[in-house]
């Protein structure tokens, strides 16, 4: 499996100012690889290089591999829009930011990051050093941080590119690290786990994470955010892109920790884990104005990727089931109504007379979906 490992860089000032004109003047060679690109439609590799190849050395003072990977970024770039247009996340073809996608060429910030492969950049972990090519030359000795281990998955497993990123003043190298898969365990039953917005997640044990602490908080932030957006202040805008960091820093925590919690859980119990499958819930339901920001921003996605890449490293087994109807169907008869569930909180068949807390009964669903789904997936084939 792929996992990415960020350390932070700590370089002298003439180490930090080198690797800053070496980041602009990578993506303005890149940009200008860019707009080769778009004029004379060369997309793929090899012709885009002989293109522009003798024109980004001497004009960025780029070296042979770093011009290389400049080209690269540019023809990944390409790629990435392509399939993104191919999956309408710009819209219909009318629409105006597919015509604005299509009609520009692509621009790269003077401090996105950059790739760097092993002849530009070297690891030295007993030292805790990196050695990278820079415009200035190569700057040896510029010392990283990070826990042990993460050292240790970097020194057994890092693999491939590893790129620069600039982020609010400070330095960190983000490498690709490609680990062996576990075996996966023969679950011995199932954790049916419920996504919401007043409950972040609810299990099928009838453990509760609530999200009120983390919706008072973004609400605070988002009148924190207000009273800056009316100032129209360059700081105003410094520090509304600081404040949007750090509630993202923040959310991601919080799903971090009970992604780890439920995981944890589930490989001493030697349980699986099960959620549900919410792709485009944003499109399925219909929400109030004022609910509609919360749905948006609520971070979903990211607590299933959490809970998918966790239990893939830990050898434990993960499943996606139907979501369809799993707040509104009794466990125990199979009698699904909207009525069923009278307010947000609670569940109550019309049938049989089930009553309990409504998260857990759409936990215990998942749960039973899991275990119908497993015995499909591990059923053998049969025989012709």
């Amino acid at each position: 499996m792929k996992l990415v490992v960020q350390v932070k860089l700590l370089p002298t000032p003439e180490q930090a100012s080198a690797l800053e004109a070496t980041l602009r003047a990578c993506n303005r060679a890149a940009s200008y690889a860019s707009q080769v690109a778009f004029a004379k439609d060369l997309k793929d590799r090899n012709s885009l290089q002989k293109e522009v190849y003798a024109d980004l050395k001497a004009r960025f003072g780029l070296s042979a591999q770093p011009t290389v990977r400049a080209v690269k970024k540019v023809v990944d770039a390409y790629a990435t829009l392509k399939a993104g247009l191919r999956a309408g996340n710009l819209g219909p073809p009318t629409s105006r930011r597919f015509r604005a996608a299509v009609g520009t060429p692509i621009r790269f910030r003077l401090e996105a990051a950059q790739p760097f492969d092993d002849r530009c950049l070297s690891w030295q972990y007993d030292a805790r050093t990196v050695s990278i090519w820079t415009v200035a030359g190569r700057m040896r000795c510029i010392r990283f941080v990070c826990s042990p281990d993460q050292l240790k998955t970097l020194t057994a497993h890092r693999k491939g590119e590893s790129d620069l990123v600039r982020r609010d003043g400070k330095w960190f190298l983000i490498a690709t690290c490609d680990l062996p898969d576990p075996e996966v365990y023969e679950p011995a039953d199932w954790i049916g786990v419920d996504r919401g917005i007043v409950n972040l997640a609810t299990t099928s044990d009838g453990t509760n994470y609530q999200g009120r602490r983390l919706g008072r908080y973004r609400r605070w932030q988002a009148r924190k955010r207000a009273e800056l957006q009316q100032k129209r202040t360059r700081s105003a805008r410094r520090r509304l892109a600081r404040r949007r960091r750090r509630e993202q820093r923040h959310a991601t925590q919080v799903n971090h920790r009970i992604s780890k919690e439920i995981v944890s859980v589930a490989q001493r119990t030697g349980r699986g884990i099960a959620v549900e499958a919410l792709g485009g819930i944003r499109e399925r339901v219909r929400l109030r104005r004022d609910q509609r920001g919360t749905l948006s921003s609520w971070p979903f996605h990211q607590l299933g990727q959490h809970l998918a890449y966790k239990a893939r490293r830990a050898g434990v087994p993960f499943l996606e089931v139907d979501a369809a109807y799993t707040s509104q169907r009794c466990p125990r008869c199979g009698h699904t109504e909207r009525a069923n569930r009278s307010d947000r909180d609670h569940f109550c068949c019309r049938r049989c007379g089930l009553a309990g807390p409504a998260d857990v009964v759409a936990g215990v669903n998942v749960r039973d979906r899991a275990r119908s789904a497993w015995v499909l997936v591990t059923a053998p084939a049969p025989s012709p």
